[in-house]
Formats: structure tokens, sequence, C-alpha cells
């Protein structure tokens, strides 16, 4: 079969077509953790649906809607949009300087009256899509040069300056890993890392005095040393070692996790939601949890390495990093191995705009799946 044949056939596939080509596995996993979300979040109401587990019900059904919008859109589409996504993201974290809510002493929402939303979530994804559309279609010569990797950090640093700004210190950090991530996956040379890592080790003194609030250089501390302020700035990380440790190998039973439900763990809802439910279903509702995001991560690994366009493999791995440094970092963060940041669990947590831009990330892989052997130009043609 000739390219110019794939292509037509692709271009002429079917909606039952694109339906048979539905991973319908990844659906299932994405199911599932939405349901022990809904589960979790209804507990975290003291057993009722309000105040989190029936507004983020509709959170969940609209984020539906924008996962099977993503999935069925014809590709070429997202290629031609991408740097139009990114442009708009980018537009809102500058709003967001100027004229955000703030929240939580952070500065990171945007109030448009009926709905608050973080554009720092939106934008990891549009991230991903221009870097995608960047790289896709340089040959190994093009990526070779250090000068073709100008721009793409020039993507990163404006954006990531903004959001340190606001401060979101864990979604700047987030953002950087997966623009490196996605450096190194399509050839970066390795000497840059290292140079870039020595950079980054000399600026620490800098970014200590000078680039962090003393709440965030006090969590530091908290971590390295527990006992610092145990009242104060370690509380947060203290009572949720205790109520994660407490539930033991079964846990303490559905609602009757006394850390979460007396409210001593704060934020049991959004940062800290897998404490309790470690709380309440022990090391099995942990485990099942972490091997549910295990199988996305390799579901999402395999959708990448298939997928014969650079762009559609591209999309998939950057979305793979990003939702592995999502729950890689609340875990180890209300387990005590980071510092406390920001960041919340993937699918889990109470919010609309992070599930919103998972729904829209996973939606675009589908997209990549079902699309995985047409051939695409620049042009998205």
């Amino acid at each position: 079969m000739t390219k110019q044949t794939r292509v037509s056939n692709a271009n002429m596939m079917s909606f039952s077509e694109k339906l048979g080509r539905f991973s319908w596995v990844l659906f299932a996993a994405i199911c599932l953790v939405l349901v022990i979300s809904e589960l979790m979040l209804f507990s975290a109401g003291g057993g009722s649906w309000k105040p989190f587990a029936l507004s983020q019900l509709f959170k969940i059904i609209t984020g539906m809607g924008v996962f099977f919008i993503a999935s069925f859109t014809n590709i070429k589409f997202w290629i031609k949009s991408a740097y139009w996504f990114y442009a708009i993201a980018l537009v809102l974290i500058i709003l967001v300087t100027f004229v955000g809510h703030t929240g939580m002493g952070a500065q990171r929402w945007l109030n448009l009256g009926f709905i608050h939303i973080q554009p720092s979530e939106i934008f990891k994804m549009a991230l991903v899509m221009a870097l995608a559309r960047y790289f896709a279609w340089m040959n190994s010569v093009e990526l070779s040069k250090i000068k073709n990797y100008i721009i793409p950090a020039l993507m990163l640093l404006i954006p990531f300056g903004l959001i340190v700004l606001q401060p979101d210190l864990g979604t700047a950090l987030s953002i950087a890993m997966i623009t490196l991530g996605m450096f190194y996956i399509v050839g970066a040379n390795k000497k840059w890392f290292i140079i870039g890592a020595i950079l980054a080790v000399m600026a620490a003194p800098v970014i200590w005095f000078g680039g962090m609030h003393q709440y965030q250089r006090e969590r530091i501390i908290t971590f390295i040393n527990p006992d610092y302020d145990a009242q104060g700035a370690g509380y947060q990380i203290n009572q949720a070692k205790i109520a994660f440790g407490s539930g033991g190998f079964i846990g303490k039973g559905y609602m009757n996790g006394s850390q979460s439900q007396q409210s001593f763990l704060p934020e049991k809802q959004t940062d800290f939601i897998f404490t309790m439910l470690g709380e309440e279903f022990g090391f099995i509702g942990a485990f099942i949890l972490l091997f549910v995001y295990s199988a996305i991560v390799i579901i999402l690994f395999w959708a990448a390495k298939t997928c014969r366009n650079r762009f559609g493999q591209l999309v998939c791995f950057g979305f793979m990093l990003n939702f592995f440094i999502y729950y890689f970092i609340n875990i180890s963060m209300v387990l005590g191995l980071v510092p406390t940041v920001g960041v919340p669990l993937p699918l889990m947590s109470f919010g609309g705009s992070s599930l919103l831009s998972l729904m829209f990330g996973f939606g675009l892989c589908e997209n990549a799946h079902i699309h995985k052997d047409q051939q695409l130009s620049a042009k998205g043609s």
C-alpha cells in the first residue's frame, strides 16, 4: 500500500471504524479511577453528595464530553490548532497575573463568574501539543542543533516565570519536567542536560533567597526536619502520615477514617485525597489505585510506541509524562518523600481545571491511537 493510499484510507475512516480502534481498556481504567474519586469525595463530604461529590460529578460528565470530542475529531484539526491552543493558554496565564482570583494565598485562578478556571493546568496540555507539532517533522540532523531548541525553551521559560510568580511552584516544576522529557525523547544531546543540571545547582542559592516565599522555604525545611514547626508548616504532612499509617493493611473502613472524618486532615478533598484513601482502605486500596495508574501509563506508552505519525507519538509520550509526574509528585508528597507542593492527584482530586485538561489529554491520546497508521505532513494534511 502506497503512502497516498494509507492517507486516503485514514481520511475516509468512518465513525464505526474509529470506534473499532478506540482503546476501551484505557477508557475503562479512567472510569475506574473516576468512580473511586466519587466514592472518596462522598466520604470527604461526611457521607453527603454536597459539597464535593455532586459538583465533581457534573465536572466528570463535562469532562467525558471533552474526552469524546478530542478522541473523534480528525487529528489534522489538532495539529493545525496546536499553536493557537498554546497561545490562548499563555494569554490566560498572563491574565491571571493581572486580574487573577486569589485563593489559599495564591493567585492562580480566573473568575469567569459561573466558574473558576486554573490556566496553568490547561497550559500543560497546550505545551505538549505545541512541542509535539514543533518537533514532529524535524529530522535527526535538525534535532542535533542547539539552535532548534531556543524556541521551545522560550515556550517554557515565559510561562514558567509567570506561574512561579502566582506562586505555583509545583505546576512550574511539572511543565519544566515535561519539556525536558520531550527534549530527551526527540534526541537532544545528553551533555545539554548535564550542563543544565550544573547550572540549576549553581542557581539554587539565588532561588532560595530571592525566588522563594517564606512558606515555601519552610516546607523544604520541614521535609528535611519533620519536627520543625509541627503545628505550623509541618502540620499538613504530619497529619497525612498519621492518617495514612493508621489505615494499616485493609484500612479503617469506608467513611470511618478518624483523621479525615474529624477534619484533622487538611485539604482531604484535593491534594491529600490519597491519604484519605489509605486511611479508609489501607494498603490494599492504595495499591489498587497505583496499579490502575501504572496500567494507564503502560497503555499510553504502548500508544506512543505503536503510533506511526510523529505528532501523535509525541503527544502520547508528553501526556504520559504529564500524567506520571502528576501522581508521582502528589503521592510522594503525602508520604513525606518530597516537600509539600500544590499538585492534585490526577482524576481523583476535587476540581474542574485539572480534570478537564486531563480528559482532553486522554482524548488526544485516544485520537492518536485511532489514527496511528495515518502519515501526516507538517501542515496536518
